[in-house]
């Protein structure tokens, strides 16, 4: 029974995202490589690793097993790139980091420019997810660095705060709610909806919300980013719920209006969270520190 860390990688990849084909997709590798890889890996075993069904893919016993032990060989591996970087002319290694929409958006691109630039043997594989969902994965060692809403339970993990927001809807400047200074996510679902694509963790977020209020969120538009959703908004397509740090700077060259949201969960205070920095490999925590300042 011989894996190669690829295999591995490849299976962390699969379980991580419940599907073969995301899996692939993380890894680098055509779906065609990736399920052979896979099957290949079945056959050496004896045993399937993982229940293949319409909804996508979860571990058996046996894959859960071989996840164990996949995610810390992947992460010696990593620690053994990372000790004998300092013989080659300095610090270098890859982390993951997990944020969500609002700070993957709106914070996260002048950060990252900055300490990619200063740290240039080092890349950063970035993934957006919802805050509860980064949680349970930084817990379990999947990834390095996370970026979660500061409402959500992190448990044992350290945090470090790092930036605020709020979310605010945009409207044409001639919609109902434009001359409302607030308004509930509840009368907001009262109207058309310009919004981000399905797989956004914000979408899912208040897909949620409008769930608990009873009532469907009627999304006419679904796009890939906040500005092409206030661009929408101003031809009148719908409303849209976006940063206020989105809603302000499109507002300077767009017919926007932008009216507060009166729920608490409005309001976001962004939070860094690791399993510990005693934990964290160098160029994780050189990460961390860029992040914090």
């Amino acid at each position: 029974m011989r894996f190669d860390l690829t295999d591995l990688k490849l299976f962390c990849e699969v379980a991580d995202a419940g599907s073969i084909t995301a899996g692939a997709e993380r890894s680098a590798l055509a779906l065609a490589a990736a399920s052979t890889r896979i099957r290949g890996m079945e056959d050496a075993l004896g045993a399937p690793l993982l229940i293949r069904s319409r909804q996508g893919v979860t571990p058996t016993e046996a894959g859960r097993t071989l996840l164990k032990h996949a995610r810390t060989l992947l992460a010696q591996s990593a620690r053994l790139r990372e000790d004998l970087s300092a013989f080659a002319g300095g610090m270098s290694g890859e982390v993951r980091l997990l944020a969500n929409t609002n700070a993957l958006t709106e914070f996260l691109p002048e950060v990252l420019s900055a300490f990619l630039a200063a740290h240039p043997q080092i890349s950063v594989d970035l993934e957006e997810r919802l805050s509860d969902e980064i949680v349970g994965l930084i817990a379990e060692g999947v990834a390095d660095v996370g970026i979660v809403a500061g409402t959500v339970d992190v448990g044992a993990l350290t945090t470090y705060p790092f930036r605020s927001d709020r979310f605010v809807v945009v409207t044409p400047t001639d919609h109902a709610l434009a001359q409302r200074r607030a308004a509930s996510f509840a009368e907001v679902l009262d109207y058309d909806l310009v919004g981000l694509e399905r797989s956004s963790s914000l979408q899912r977020f208040l897909v949620g919300k409008a769930a608990r209020e009873g009532k469907p969120l009627r999304l006419r538009v679904q796009l890939r980013s906040f500005d092409a959703v206030c661009r929408l908004v101003e031809c009148g397509v719908g409303v849209g719920v976006v940063p206020a740090t989105t809603a302000a700077r499109a507002a300077k060259t767009m017919a926007l209006a932008i009216t507060d949201l009166a729920d608490d969960w409005a309001l976001r205070e962004l939070t860094i969270v690791v399993r510990a920095t005693g934990e964290l490999r160098p160029y994780a925590k050189a990460l961390v520190e860029s992040l914090r300042a």
